[in-house]
């Protein structure tokens, strides 16, 4: 069965980014794809400040990555770029954690003036990790996600065309 880890780079609980995540999770499950879900932000802050790379509240998430045939990054875009709780993430992973996975890249900023920061801050350093299959960034506004009361989203038209269509072209990519 295929496996998917969506990592959330967001440092706030509820967030628009993790909400998309968790509605990236209802669309593969009903696929029938297992998935894993890692909040950066649950990790011990010392570990990732302190780039403590061998610290055992790592190995579990290093775990999910390599179990993974795919994996989908959310993260908002703060002052032009990913979040830096993110960046200390990503930075203690091993040297090609990303090599034969499927990346779907999935953002949510202010205004669609930062659309290109995933392309210009987070891309190179997926490629860095060995990521060689990278999607097209699905690229969200605040103002077309809407977080309900129960902490789940509702996207606009749109938005969710695009994420449906991005995780059809994920699914059929860890199918080959």
């Amino acid at each position: 069965m295929a496996n998917i880890l969506l990592i959330n780079g967001s440092p706030s609980a509820p967030s628009r980014s993790q909400g998309i995540l968790e509605y990236a999770i209802a669309l593969l499950n009903q696929q029938g794809i297992k998935t894993d879900l890692l909040s950066v932000r649950d990790l011990p802050a010392e570990d990732l400040v302190f780039g403590k790379y061998n610290s055992p509240s790592l190995e579990q998430p290093k775990a999910l990555l390599e179990q993974a045939q795919a994996v989908i990054i959310s993260t908002p875009i703060y002052k032009a770029s990913y979040t830096g709780l993110l960046k200390t993430f990503l930075d203690l992973l091993p040297q090609k954690a990303l090599a034969d996975k499927v990346i779907l890249p999935i953002a949510t900023g202010g205004s669609i003036a930062h659309l290109l920061a995933i392309d210009f801050t987070l891309k190179p350093v997926l490629s860095e990790l060995g990521a060689r299959h990278i999607l097209g960034v699905v690229y969200a506004i605040d103002k077309q996600i809407v977080v309900n009361d129960d902490r789940t989203v509702t996207l606009e038209e749109e938005i969710d065309q695009r994420l449906k269509q991005s995780i059809a072209e994920l699914i059929q990519a860890i199918k080959k």
